[in-house]
This record gives structure tokens, sequence and C-alpha cells, in this order.
């Protein structure tokens, strides 16, 4: 099978290891005529630098051969969806997709793929941090942003960096078999199926609270009395506008119900009393508003597919001594 890893200036070179290495496993137990042929493809033949510096050796660029490819991923980068695609090259992406078994990207190779007019109408992931900007400037496509990977027919997209090994895992399984694909993982010691989507690893929630004052003024309502049961008309008061008002101004801007804010707004501050400290469930529970650890388990398990549980095993740091801190000051940072 003729693989392709379409790669450019910039690449996360996970985007490209993670496949590349799958791939390998999977070749060190299928025979000559079943195993994967990976090229590396770029722009033009030659050396592409990875964000993180490294070099990688590009054998062919895309105009050089006359190749059908029976899969085709596009890799991403930080810098990817800004880049600036040339005409011919969206030209031979789309020939290239259409004859193609199965197409598809890494990370935010979607917005690659978008530019090609491929995404449209279809159900499709990016990295968390990319997945709104994608739905807004490609509003034709369904973005699914808590998804690990999405299949749409011959289309696979998948969420960020390592991600690109979860979506690479399920094709082998279904070229091989679930067998083979356990076999890859176990190699590699990566899940064959990571639980829980990216909400888990994306910052915090409270969506739209920059955008509009009276959002600001909610978040910082419902934080400040996240134990209260917080009604419509509570929320409307404390913001000093109508009841009709409010529920006009919030769906505008915030893009969910009040009562799910408040909810978001509750895992978000769960989520950071279970990474900061030793605070037994039921002691979080209560200071976030839950009605009790069991609520705060299965609003957990809806929004983000684990338990608090399963949430400080993977996520707990020693309080205090996270490297970002600073005299017990929580700074913002930011991870591609």
């Amino acid at each position: 099978m003729k693989v392709a890893i379409v790669i450019f200036d910039g690449v996360q070179s996970l985007d490209v290891a993670g496949p590349l290495d799958v791939f390998a496993e999977a070749n060190t137990i299928l025979s000559e005529q079943q195993k994967y042929e990976v090229s590396l493809i770029g722009s033009r033949a030659g050396t592409v630098t990875c964000s993180n510096g490294m070099g990688l050796s590009v054998p062919f660029g895309y105009a050089d051969l006359d190749t059908q490819w029976d899969l085709l991923l596009i890799a991403g980068g930080p810098q990817l969806p800004d880049a600036k695609l040339s005409d011919d090259f969206l030209k031979w992406l789309k020939n290239q997709a259409k004859d193609a078994r199965r197409f598809g990207s890494v990370c935010n190779g979607a917005f690659v793929l978008a530019h090609a007019g491929l995404l449209d109408g279809k159900e499709v992931t990016t990295h968390w941090a990319d997945a709104g900007r994608l739905a807004q400037e490609f509003p034709q496509a369904c973005v699914q942003p808590d998804k690990i990977f999405v299949r749409n027919g011959r289309l696979f997209t998948s969420a960020g960096v390592t991600a690109g090994i979860d979506l690479c895992l399920s094709l082998v399984a279904e070229d091989w078999g679930h067998e083979l694909a356990v076999h890859v993982a176990k190699r590699l010691v990566v899940y064959i199926q990571r639980e829980g989507g990216q909400s888990q690893y994306s910052p915090y929630m409270g969506a739209g609270r920059d955008e509009d004052p009276i959002i600001r003024k909610v978040h910082r309502y419902v934080t400040e009395h996240i134990t209260d049961a917080l009604s419509i008309e509570q929320l409307a008061k404390a913001v000093a506008v109508s009841r009709r008002t409010f529920s006009r101004l919030f769906s505008k801007y915030a893009k969910v119900t009040p009562s799910v804010f408040v909810e978001q707004v509750r895992v978000d501050s769960a989520r950071k009393l279970l990474e900061d400290t030793d605070a037994p469930l039921k002691t979080v529970a209560f200071k976030c508003g839950f009605r009790s650890a069991t609520h705060m388990r299965t609003t957990f398990s809806r929004r983000l597919e684990v338990t608090p549980k399963q949430y400080r095993q993977r996520f707990r740091g020693e309080a205090g001594k996270q490297p970002w801190a600073d005299n017990g000051a929580r700074k913002q940072v930011s991870f591609q």
C-alpha cells in the first residue's frame, strides 16, 4: 500500500514520526506484499525544518512523481493555519484525494484539506486549539472539537500531535485486523483506543466569556457564587438586565444555554481543584456546586469522557511545584 505523508517547513515532528512508527511496526509483521510503502512528500525535494528545529530529508516534491497514493496524510504544524498554499499544490491535492482509497490529516493539517475544499459537508476534527478557527474560516465543514479522530467515508482527520498515532492505529486495524493493531500499540506503549476526548487536554472552557461584557460578568458571578442554585433569573439580576434580554444576549455571545455555561464553569473549577489539591472528591464536588460526588462524576463522564478520579490520576502534579508556578501564582501557558 502506497502511503504519502505531506509535510511543510515548520511541521510538528510528532505528526510525522507517529504515523511513520505505526506503519513501520506493522511492517515488521506484514509480508513483503502487504507492507506499507511510506514516502515523505514536500513542496519540493530537500530538507524540511520541523517546528522543534529537527531537519527531515524529503526525497520528493509533490510534482516530482506521477504516483497515485492509496493513503494520503497531511501533517500539521504550529504555523500551518496561516500557510499560503499554491494553486498548483491544491489542484494536485484535489486530484489525489479524488482517486485515493483514503486521505486525511493529522492535527491542523486539516486546514490544508479545507483550502482544497475537501472538508465541505464532512465531519472532521483537528487540534483543540485550532478547532474554533477551522469552524469559523470553513463553515461548510462540521468540526467536532472533542474527537480524537473522525472518519467520514474515505476522509480521516485527527486531533493534535500524538492523535496521529490513534488515527493510524485505526487504519492498521481496518487493513489487517484488531489483533495486529493491538500488537503495534503495545510495541509503541500506547493505548489502542484512549479514553476521553480532547476536552480533558484543553484549557478551561468558559465559552465566550471574553467576547462580551455581560458574559464576563456572568462568568465572574458564577465563579463567586458557584455553590448557589443559579437560576436564569438570578443571573439576569446579577448583570442588571431583564430575563428576556439576558437570554437573548447569552444565546448570541456564549453559544450555549445559561445552564450549560454554569455546568461548564463548575467542571472547570473542579478540574483545577483536582489538579492542584488533594481534596476528597466529595469536597471538590461541594466546593464546585455539584449536588454530590456522584453528580460530579456523571457530569465529568458526559463532558470529558473520563471520571474525576481518572482526570486527577492523569493530570495531577505536586501542588505548588509545577514548572510554571511562581510563588503560588499560576501563569498562563499554552501548548501545541
